[in-house]
């Protein structure tokens, strides 16, 4: 029955296949082109929040820098000794620390 029809109105259904198809390449490429933006200001989101770490890592060093001078300075002249028990002590670190 469907042969019947095919072949007694070819051309309408060649037409009618060509507008559909028409209409699902509008369709796909509508998509494609919401999806590509989608994807690409997500590529910014990741870009931006990754920039913002960097940029907070690099401060925390920072911190982490000056602070380990401001120990540094604080301490001059301040050995460490161990105690062994009763009034035997053993400092480590003192001949090291002259040449600062």
């Amino acid at each position: 029955m469907v042969r019947e029809f095919a072949r007694k109105h070819g051309p309408a259904l060649r037409s009618l296949s060509a507008v559909g198809g028409a209409l699902a390449t509008a369709a796909a490429v509508a998509i494609g082109a919401v999806l590509a933006v989608f994807f690409a200001a997500t590529v910014v989101v990741i870009a931006v929040m990754a920039s913002a770490l960097l940029a907070l890592a690099g401060l925390a060093l920072r911190a982490k820098r000056a602070r380990a001078h401001r120990n540094d300075s604080a301490n001059d002249g301040v050995i460490e000794a161990r105690n062994l028990g009763g009034h035997h002590w053993v400092a480590y670190g003192w001949n090291e620390r002259q040449g600062r």
